[in-house]
C-alpha cells in the first residue's frame, strides 16, 4: 500500500532519470520547493523535474500533462508544458507519473514586496483574457473552482475563525455579498484554479512564468480573479482590473457581479493561507497582505 504522503529525495529523483532518462541522470539536482502537492527539483540550468508527493498531485499533474499543451501557445507568458514525462517506477517504489519541465528564472512572487508587483499587473491581466476563453466539455472537473460561490459557504463558515477575531464580522459581510452577486451565466471558460502569488513567478520587475497549473479546470473567471487581492497592491489591481474591464468593453466580458464574485473568492482564499502555517509559512504571509487589502 502507497503511503499518503512520499518523501520525495533528491536521490529518488536522480533514481527515476537513470531508470528512465539516463541521458539526463548526470546533470546537478537541487531540491528547491516542497509543495502541498509536489515537489520541484531542478535539473542542471535549464530544467526541473516536477514529482508528485501524493495522489491528489498525480491527478493534477495528470491534468497538466493533458491540457497545458494545448493552452500554451495561446498564453503570453512561459507555462510549465512537459518536455518529458516519467512514468510510475515499481522497482523504486514510486507509484505516480511525473515530469521535467523548463526552468523559469526567478522568485516566488510571494516572497517579494507586493509594490514589486505592480510593474506586471498588465501583463498577468492579458495571460488571464487569453485563458479565459471557452473550455470544451472534456476539461478537467474541480468541485473546488470555477463554481458558484455560495457553493462554497460550508467551507468559508469552517475557516473564516482562522482570521484574527477582529476581521471575521467583515470576511462575512463580503462572503455574503459575494453569494448574493449574480450568478455567472457565460460558457464556462478555461481557469488556472490557484493563482495565488505563490504558484507566479517573477523576475526582477517581470512576471517570467505562470506555473502549477493542476487545478486547471473550467468555469466562473471569478474564481482565478479572486486571487489578485492576494496578489497586488491597490495600484496593482487597478492596473490589473482596467485590462480585464477592457474586455468587457469590447463585447467579451461578465456580468456587473462578477468582482463581487472574486472578492468572496478572495475571501476564502485568504481564510485558507492560514490552514497550515507550520508546513507552508509563505503562505501565511499571502494571507496577511491579503487581509491589508480586504479590510485594511
Amino acid at each position: 500500500m502507497v503511503a499518503a504522503d512520499l518523501d520525495v529525495t533528491v536521490d529518488l529523483s536522480r533514481e527515476l532519470l537513470e531508470e528512465q532518462h539516463p541521458d539526463l541522470a548526470g546533470l546537478p539536482l537541487e531540491l528547491v520547493a516542497n509543495g502541498w502537492d509536489n515537489v520541484m527539483i531542478r535539473l542542471g540550468d535549464d530544467l526541473a523535474l516536477r514529482l508528485p508527493r501524493r495522489e491528489l498531485g498525480a491527478q493534477l499533474m495528470r491534468n497538466e500533462h493533458r491540457v497545458l499543451p494545448l493552452l500554451a501557445p495561446r498564453l503570453p507568458v512561459p507555462v510549465p508544458v512537459p518536455v518529458r514525462t516519467g512514468a510510475p517506477s515499481a522497482a523504486l517504489g514510486y507509484p505516480w507519473p511525473w515530469g521535467i519541465v523548463r526552468w523559469a528564472d526567478g522568485v516566488p512572487a510571494a516572497t517579494v514586496p507586493a509594490a514589486q508587483r505592480t510593474p506586471w499587473a498588465e501583463h498577468l491581466a492579458r495571460v488571464f483574457v487569453a485563458l479565459h476563453q471557452p473550455a470544451p466539455e472534456d476539461a478537467p472537473g474541480n468541485r473546488f473552482r470555477g463554481i458558484p460561490v455560495a457553493e462554497r459557504t460550508a467551507t468559508f463558515e469552517d475557516r473564516v475563525t482562522l482570521l484574527p477575531e477582529r476581521f471575521q464580522d467583515r470576511a462575512n459581510d463580503l462572503w455574503a455579498d459575494a453569494a448574493d452577486a449574480p450568478g455567472y451565466d457565460g460558457a464556462p471558460v478555461w481557469l488556472h484554479g490557484d493563482p495565488h502569488p505563490a504558484n507566479l513567478v517573477a523576475d526582477g520587475d517581470r512576471l517570467s512564468a505562470v506555473i502549477d497549473f493542476g487545478d486547471v479546470t473550467s468555469g466562473d473567471p471569478a474564481s482565478d480573479l479572486g486571487a489578485m487581492w492576494l496578489t497586488f497592491d491597490a495600484e496593482g489591481r487597478d492596473r490589473f482590473r482596467r485590462v480585464i474591464d477592457a474586455q468587457a468593453r469590447d463585447g467579451r466580458g461578465w456580468d456587473a457581479g462578477m468582482w463581487r464574485r472574486a472578492r468572496g473568492w478572495a475571501v476564502l482564499y485568504t481564510t485558507i493561507c492560514f490552514s497550515y502555517p507550520d508546513t507552508h509559512p509563505i503562505m501565511v504571509g499571502v494571507g496577511e497582505h491579503a487581509i491589508d487589502q480586504l479590510f485594511g
